[in-house]
């Protein structure tokens, strides 16, 4: 398999646990599918989601920051939610649960990924300006996911719903996107806040 997929903080991944062995954390959560799944549910796939915060002059040198863990919840036969975790002065957490059409996106863009040739880190990466979600393949597969930027040679894989004009489940070098991603961004001041989730 060429995904060499980071392991998620320990802490995170037990608050997921904790929280699918919770009757209420599983009851309250806004995700009929995972409210009416038959049989054990398990989180899968654990990926660090990096928010754009700003695009460096000249469309170059992205700055990001790790936002999230993002775990797929798997039933019996495929992904039916997706939990989040987040960083508090305590350490990571389970933050919720959610559903909706990145959960499809993201198992399709991995299973894209793993056919590949080529080894990756698998990370997200959110854009919220185009509410825009993408599964970056990272080269350096040894690097810290907590950290870096998207190299001109990585790649960015868009997960559907893509913004218009954005091929989603095309991969895209990081150096023919981020162009077309810089004209779409308005400059603002300060970093950007929310991701699609």
């Amino acid at each position: 398999m060429p995904l060499h997929v980071p392991p998620a903080p320990a802490p995170a991944l037990r608050s997921v646990l904790a929280a699918l062995g919770s009757p209420t954390a599983v009851r309250e959560a806004r995700t009929p599918a995972l409210r009416s799944a038959q049989g054990p549910l398990s989180p899968e796939h654990p990926l660090p989601v990096h928010l754009l915060d700003r695009i460096g002059p000249g469309g170059l040198t992205p700055t990001t920051r790790l936002a999230a863990w993002r775990f797929q919840i798997r039933g019996a036969d495929r992904a039916v939610a997706a939990a989040d975790t987040m960083l508090t002065p305590d350490g990571w957490t389970f933050s919720h649960f959610f559903e909706g059409p990145y959960i499809a996106s993201t198992e399709l863009a991995l299973r894209q990924a793993e056919a590949a040739s080529t080894h990756y880190q698998p990370r997200l990466l959110s854009i919220p300006e185009l509410y825009m979600l993408a599964l970056w393949l990272h080269e350096d597969t040894e690097a810290d996911a907590s950290g870096g930027s998207p190299a001109p040679a990585d790649l960015l894989v868009p997960l559907a719903p893509a913004p218009p004009g954005i091929a989603a489940h095309r991969p895209h070098r990081v150096a023919d996107l981020l162009p077309v991603i810089t004209t779409r961004i308005t400059p603002g001041p300060g970093p950007l806040l929310g991701s699609p989730a």
